[in-house]
């Protein structure tokens, strides 16, 4: 009954499923990098060429946090 192979499978899923946590984060992050960005072309539609740019580059690095985070999850569910 005490044996650690046992609740490997139940070990594995706790870490994965705390790995997942970040993704969260990255759902705010997002959708605050959008709602950024719809409010400072629309108080000043003129700078959307310098601001977009900008914009889609935080939404890149953002959802690479994503990726990070299920790679992870995945690494240690299958490894």
């Amino acid at each position: 009954m005490n044996d650690p192979a046992a609740y490997l499978g139940a070990y594995k899923a706790l870490g994965a499923g705390l790995a997942v946590i970040a993704l969260f984060g990255v759902g705010l992050g997002i959708g605050n990098i959008f709602s950024s960005l719809i409010t400072s072309v629309a108080r000043n539609p003129g700078a959307r060429d310098a601001v977009f740019p900008i914009g889609i580059l935080g939404f890149a690095l953002t959802e690479a946090v994503a990726l990070f985070a299920l790679l992870i999850a995945f690494l240690i569910l299958f490894a």
